[in-house]
């Protein structure tokens, strides 16, 4: 796959490794998160401080500054025994930020249901501080499969399906 990236050659280069290494920390990553392994996720995938999550479940986004070590240790018991696959759709990479477009494919028990597949579509922004990668926004929604115009409208309502 190559990346749309800067256009100096040396720059080129080293947005498409750091692009690479990205997309393999976050299935790295989220693998760990759908096991509920939160401790693991947090090592492999470090948080901007002004890191932004709009939830696949909608609502007001959340922000780092939100997510305390109680909050967190509730984000990993929300998911167990989960499978994760992440299918890039596109990547973008300069020399100091990095966007990813994926599916994320999960088959994972979330917040006490049952086993189920769990698709995503999900965009991914990091942004290098220093030496390191840190993810800066997520947003994840739970439309891979498709919905009708109406079924958009009733949700875009705040109504039930």
């Amino acid at each position: 796959m190559s990346f749309p990236s800067s256009s100096m050659p040396a720059e080129s280069s080293i947005a498409e490794k750091a692009c690479a290494e990205l997309i393999c920390r976050t299935a790295e990553a989220n693998a760990a998160l759908m096991r509920g392994d939160i401790d693991a996720y947090r090592a492999v995938n470090p948080h901007a401080a002004d890191y932004t999550l709009m939830s696949p479940f909608g609502g007001r986004p959340t922000h780092e500054a939100e997510l305390t070590q109680e909050r967190w240790q509730a984000i990993g018991r929300f998911f167990a025994n989960g499978t994760f696959e992440q299918e890039v759709v596109q990547a973008y990479a300069s020399a100091d930020m990095v966007v990813l477009a994926v599916i994320e494919r999960c088959r994972v028990e979330v917040g006490g249901l049952p086993m189920q597949d769990w698709p995503l579509r999900v965009t991914l922004v990091y942004r290098r501080e220093d030496a390191e990668w840190r993810l800066a926004h997520r947003h994840a929604d739970p439309l891979a499969k498709g919905i009708s115009l109406e079924q958009a409208s009733v949700l875009a309502r705040g109504e039930a399906l």
